[in-house]
């Protein structure tokens, strides 16, 4: 059973995903997780811990998600590793639907909340330097800031296909094909001198 603070974040990520974050209202949130505003205060103190929180929790829920594999499977090679990882995050399932409408919400409103910002810079950061350490392996003779800039590359455009996916402007098949085509070409790049 999951403990209280991870019913709590569940539930925030859920109105997040249906409300944005400038709907995102203390009493909803009390109301789709069952408990007290009171509740809500105590376990998150203000609005924006509730934010930062629930940018952790998806951030943690996506690293889960996309980085879980059935243990009697056979492994997969760095390339398939990555591959897996990228597009994992394009999947037609409700948690991954509700996890990337509430990055984007997220991302969408640290363009005016400077303490968001600086949280979802760390968030974004430490994305980056999975998707590099997946790269490394796949081009362990590239340099770091080839990497960094390959996986930045990658990753800005995970997100912008993502949004046009849940908005209904792409379709999820065709933007698995582009993600897969960008991750050709960037592996093709790092080969170069």
């Amino acid at each position: 059973m999951a403990s209280r603070s991870t019913q709590l974040l569940e539930a925030a990520a859920r109105v997040i995903a249906r409300r944005g974050v400038r709907g995102l209202r203390v009493e909803e949130l009390a109301a789709e997780a069952g408990v007290s505003t009171a509740l809500i205060y105590y376990h998150f103190k203000d609005r924006a811990g509730i934010l930062r929180k629930t940018l952790e929790f998806i951030s943690d829920r996506a690293e889960r998600y996309t980085t879980h594999r059935d243990p009697d499977a056979e492994p997969l090679s760095p390339r398939e590793e990555l591959e897996q990882t990228l597009l994992l995050e394009l999947q037609d399932s409700t948690e991954v639907r509700e996890n990337s409408t509430a990055w984007g919400e997220l991302r969408a409103s640290a363009v005016f909340d400077e303490l968001l910002r600086e949280d979802l810079t760390r968030a974004t950061r430490v994305w980056v330097q999975e998707v590099a350490a997946l790269l490394g392996q796949v081009r362990p003779m590239a340099s770091a800031a080839a990497l960094e800039a390959a996986a930045e590359r990658l990753t800005a455009l995970l997100e912008g296909l993502s949004m046009r996916w849940l908005s209904g402007t792409l379709q999820i098949a065709h933007a698995r094909t582009l993600m897969g085509e960008a991750i050709d070409a960037e592996i093709d790049r790092l080969d170069r001198p």
